[in-house]
């Protein structure tokens, strides 16, 4: 008997089997080619367990291996006063460079020298405030000049103030044990609304005249010397 016969008494014409085998053949060669991230996890394992973990600096925020490239930190102007740093992009670049900038203005006049920001984490002490320069959430002003005293009374007042200005979300390396007058740094997770909301009201302040760092103030005002000491005994008791 002939094969049309064969498919013809089966009720299924000849043409239509062998369509469907082609059919059966590049379905499975196609699964043969699937990538394996296509498989399920098994069930009850969370997804972020087989992720590994980004290492972050003692804020929370992840470390960069470089700067100005393939990184969140990139060498930044300070406008208005011809100095440039490594910092973290974004909303923690608004916040450090308001604070490099008023201390520019109000506390002392900054060289090239005398700023410092993003370095690689295997130069410095993990754990500690300082391991914030390496996720470009941290600044150093006048590097070296870090123990206690190194500023006069008058400038100490400012340095607080500018603190209080961004109302706690940076934090000041003189507060802390051990001493680091040098170091300002984001005492924020990456999660924390305040950094947000801070970096979006200066910037706000920014583009309003009048407002903004370079316009003058009067740190001695008894409403911001009170908004100032709130914050010391804050920040010291945390």
């Amino acid at each position: 008997m002939s094969d049309n016969a064969r498919s013809s008494m089966s009720g299924i014409p000849r043409r239509t089997l062998v369509k469907g085998a082609g059919v059966i053949a590049l379905t499975a060669a196609a699964g043969s080619f699937a990538p394996a991230t296509a498989v399920a996890s098994p069930a009850g394992t969370p997804l972020s367990a087989a992720r590994k973990k980004a290492p972050t600096s003692a804020n929370g925020w992840t470390l960069e291996e470089e700067a100005n490239h393939v990184s969140t930190v990139w060498t930044r102007p300070v406008p208005g006063t011809g100095l440039e740093v490594d910092v973290r992009i974004g909303d923690v670049e608004a916040i450090l460079l308001h604070v490099v900038r008023r201390y520019h203005y109000e506390v002392e006049q900054l060289n090239r020298v005398d700023l410092a920001g993003w370095q690689r984490i295997g130069g410095l002490e993990k754990g500690r405030p300082e391991s914030n320069l390496a996720s470009g959430t941290a600044v150093r002003i006048r590097p070296g000049a870090g123990a206690s005293g190194s500023l006069f009374p008058l400038q100490v007042l400012t340095v607080r103030d500018i603190l209080a200005d961004c109302e706690g979300v940076v934090r000041w390396g003189g507060d802390d044990s051990p001493v680091d007058e040098s170091l300002f740094y984001v005492d924020r997770g990456p999660d924390d609304a305040s950094v947000r909301g801070l970096a979006d009201r200066l910037r706000l302040a920014e583009a309003t005249p009048g407002q903004g760092a370079g316009v003058a103030v009067d740190v001695l005002a008894p409403s911001r010397r009170e908004r100032a000491k709130k914050l010391v005994k804050e920040q010291r008791a945390g």
